[in-house]
């Protein structure tokens, strides 16, 4: 109130809050690629849209393509919602289709994996692995046969087998339903990462791959050893083990991941690598000094 007993204004200064440039910039899964990301993986990215090189030019820059995929990956937005400043949603599903059923998406992770551990001071080709299943659940899309129900995590959807090497880099990445057993899937996401290394002559399990799968990796010359549970009631880390847990853990930070809505198992492993694709690059690209968390 004023002096004479009335309401009055009162101006009021507001000051600006400026960041300073020392508070550190942590990453996000949604942003674009930079320019020295992109080199790594430009001449990997298919220029046309079908095998040859004959049909109309092609309107839309794959940068363009890539850096929406991994949008949708990392955010977990529909598709419908692309912000205006990507390619129309149609036209960048349709490419994250492609990519995924022709195994795009897997061929530049695997150079990216070689590209890794050579800056890691390792052999390009993975000699040891450990392979692990993940129970995802299942949206109203994910219907008929490759959708079931997996009794032991009570969760209804699909089963993603992944197979890691010693640094928790993908070598294989298989989606069925989540009722498929262990065996099952184990020696489809082994069929997938062996071809991919010569040196490939171990890998660590846990006990719920059994005999028939162990007889498999044999038959590859491959030695499958169980890591048992140190303590039946108590948290422990688990020898090895723990590489293939953490790898899921990167992975699920890319909201696209936490529920399966694909159709096709195919495109639901091809988010899967394209989230992996992401964490590499900036693997590659980031100096061990830098703020950024891996996304």
């Amino acid at each position: 109130m004023d002096s004479q007993g009335g309401l009055g204004w009162h101006r009021v200064n507001y000051m600006p809050v400026i960041s300073t440039p020392s508070e550190p910039e942590w990453n996000s899964t949604v942003r674009d690629l930079t320019d020295e990301e992109w080199d790594h993986i430009a001449d990997l990215v298919p220029e046309y849209s079908g095998p040859g090189k004959i049909g109309r030019p092609v309107k839309h820059a794959k940068r363009d393509i890539v850096n929406a995929i991994l949008w949708v990956t990392g955010s977990g937005g529909q598709w419908r919602a692309l912000p205006d400043r990507y390619p129309p949603w149609k036209t960048v599903h349709w490419y994250h289709v492609t990519w995924s059923r022709d195994g795009t998406w897997e061929r530049i992770c695997d150079h990216l994996r070689g590209l890794v551990r050579l800056r890691e001071g390792r052999e390009p080709e993975p000699s040891a692995a450990i392979v692990d299943a993940r129970s995802v659940p299942g949206a109203s899309t994910c219907t008929g046969e490759t959708r079931g129900h997996d009794a032991a995590k009570k969760v209804k959807g699909r089963k993603t087998f992944a197979v890691v090497d010693t640094m928790g880099l993908l070598m294989a990445v298989v989606v069925v339903a989540a009722s498929a057993s262990d065996n099952a899937g184990g020696i489809a996401a082994i069929g997938v990462a062996a071809p991919k290394s010569h040196r490939f002559t171990k890998v660590w399990t846990d006990s719920g791959f059994k005999r028939e799968f162990a007889k498999f990796c044999r038959s590859l010359g491959i030695n499958a050893e169980v890591v048992r549970r140190i303590a039946e009631h108590s948290f422990e880390v688990i020898p090895r083990r723990w590489v293939v847990e953490r790898s899921f853990a990167w992975l699920v930070n890319n909201r696209r991941l936490r529920i399966d809505y694909e159709r096709d198992p195919e495109v639901a492993a091809g988010f899967v690598w394209a989230a992996q694709t992401r964490m590499l690059l900036r693997r590659l690209t980031q100096t061990r000094e830098s703020p950024g968390r891996a996304g």
